[in-house]
């Protein structure tokens, strides 16, 4: 089985307007690409669908001045509609090899995975990484599952040839023991838009990600 790698981003942003209020997806897209995220996804569960892409047009505009890829949470027709440059897709979500098909190879595909079984599901679908967790207890998320763990999340490092972004109750305080199991980046919700500065916020996870501590 040949993997094809795409170069995909250590530092995932999912923009929130459920858990805080003061910001946009815009916006916070906007900090946090100035903080330094090097990918930003749109996760809306509620809501029309004009009203998605109309919010994800201007998103994906930001995206492209950054030369970062915007990833949409998924609703694979809002993707297309804003000629964003991937889809993350849930294990109960529309099916990985028919987005593959519709989409084509350039597309950046995540799936998520919680257990070590849907992580092997995720590769054999050919997504191009997986979004494990949630790694430590989380509210960000309503249908997130219990915590996987730090042990877990080494074992999926170690099996699974993809780059693998942990996801789930990371902070500032965790995040060097994530990337001390090997994964490849981390994606956060409340860590940053739930904060006061949501550009500082980024701007301390991107400078702990580049500082090595965890190597």
């Amino acid at each position: 089985m040949v993997i094809k790698v795409k170069k995909i981003g250590r530092f995932h942003v999912l923009t929130d307007t459920l858990l805080q209020h003061r910001f946009s997806h815009e916006q916070l897209a906007g900090l946090a690409l100035e903080g330094g995220a090097d990918t930003i996804q749109f996760r809306q569960k509620i809501g029309t669908t004009r009203e998605m892409i109309q919010t994800t047009g201007p998103m994906q505009a930001l995206c492209r001045r950054a030369g970062v890829p915007l990833i949409v949470n998924d609703r694979l027709d809002v993707a297309i509609a804003s000629l964003a440059d991937g889809i993350h897709l849930g294990q109960e979500d529309f099916p990985i090899p028919l987005a593959r098909k519709i989409l084509g190879e350039k597309t950046i595909i995540g799936g998520s995975a919680s257990t070590l079984d849907e992580a092997h599901k995720c590769l054999l679908e050919g997504v191009d990484y997986v979004g494990f967790g949630p790694v430590f207890t989380t509210t960000s998320k309503e249908d997130a599952g219990p915590a996987s763990g730090l042990g877990l999340l080494k074992q999926v490092v170690q099996e699974i040839p993809l780059p693998i972004i942990a996801i789930g109750g990371i902070t500032q305080e965790n995040i060097i023991q994530v990337m001390q199991t090997g994964a490849y980046g981390i994606a956060v919700i409340s860590a940053v838009c739930c904060q006061k500065d949501p550009r500082e916020a980024t701007r301390i996870f991107r400078s702990i990600l580049e500082s090595g501590h965890h190597a």
